[in-house]
């Protein structure tokens, strides 16, 4: 199968592969796993810069047994001289998977549509499940739990933000996402979040414009980058205007639990959704999150091939 969104998945599909990730932590240099990827041959596919998610995925397969090869933007004719059709026609004749970070979520659709092998999605306009899977990890991890902890968002209604809503329902989390007007995260993962919400009967998801109400008794903190590489088009002047509000300092973080736990997927704009007081601080966790992209991918592999 392949994952390009959270909400493909159930929360026991979910639960199982936390659970899985958080063996691979564990038995990271020696575990009954190492020949999971045995003979099996990864693409990944990048149109976008990347740290975390390149280096993660390529020593994932590396550690399972498997091998990758490394696309870039310019190094494959994808969507350009060739149709995506043919390159997942072509690419699934090669390869066992393809890992794609796409700037366009529909070409992850394509490769899925004609394609043969399964699509992981590393990142696209739309949603980063990747990423939330590391992040559920991170939180099990600090918190021991996910049904009752109030879960808060804070920033631009993006990817990640799409992602996390989905995550955080699936786990019955208590989730709160504020942003400025205009900046709310898309309506097909706030309906499906919901969707989740309703199918369990646990959790809630709360949108607002007041970081306040978010921040008030929060048990995770979470922000990403107002305006990331892929946002070119975006008004820098307004977002300089009306984001700092939602910056996570010192001062947001005193109307937080005295346990709370501060997340960002990085790279982090110091000074701007974050302070270098925060990120650097007791309550950040963003370093542990950040390693935990690559037991999480692990897990993912274990689900798309063996589950």
């Amino acid at each position: 199968m392949s994952l390009l969104t959270l909400y493909q998945l159930e929360r026991e599909d979910i639960k199982n592969i936390i659970n899985d990730a958080l063996y691979f932590k564990k038995n990271r240099k020696k575990n009954k796993y190492n020949n999971l990827l045995e003979n099996k041959n990864i693409a990944l596919i990048f149109e976008s810069p990347s740290t975390r998610t390149r280096v993660s995925f390529d020593i994932a397969i590396n550690e399972l047994g498997g091998h990758s090869l490394m696309l870039n933007t310019g190094e494959t004719h994808l969507g350009k001289k060739e149709s995506i059709k043919d390159t997942a026609n072509v690419m699934s004749k090669y390869v066992d998977c393809i890992v794609a970070r796409v700037k366009n979520h529909s070409t992850l659709e394509e490769l899925v549509k004609y394609g043969s092998v399964p699509v992981i999605n590393a990142l696209s306009d739309l949603s980063h499940p990747c990423q939330i899977l590391a992040d559920l990890l991170t939180i099990y991890q600090y918190k021991n739990k996910f049904k009752g902890l109030k879960l808060s968002y804070l920033g631009d209604g993006n990817n990640v933000c799409n992602s996390l809503i989905i995550g955080g329902a699936l786990l019955g989390m208590d989730i709160y996402v504020a942003t400025p007007k205009g900046y709310e995260p898309n309506e097909l993962f706030i309906n499906k979040g919901l969707e989740i919400i309703n199918k369990y009967g646990e959790g809630t998801l709360i949108l607002t414009n007041d970081p306040l109400e978010a921040a008030e008794d929060a048990d995770i903190l979470y922000t990403d980058v107002w305006v990331s590489m892929s946002d070119k088009d975006k008004n820098i002047d307004e977002i300089n205007k009306v984001f700092p509000p939602y910056q996570i300092n010192k001062k947001l973080l005193e109307y937080a639990k005295d346990d709370v736990i501060v997340m960002h997927c990085l790279p982090a704009n110091r000074g701007m959704e974050i302070t270098d007081e925060v990120i650097d601080g007791d309550h950040s966790v963003v370093y542990e999150e950040a390693e935990n992209r690559l037991h999480a991918q692990k897990a993912l592999f274990k689900y798309i091939f063996y589950e």
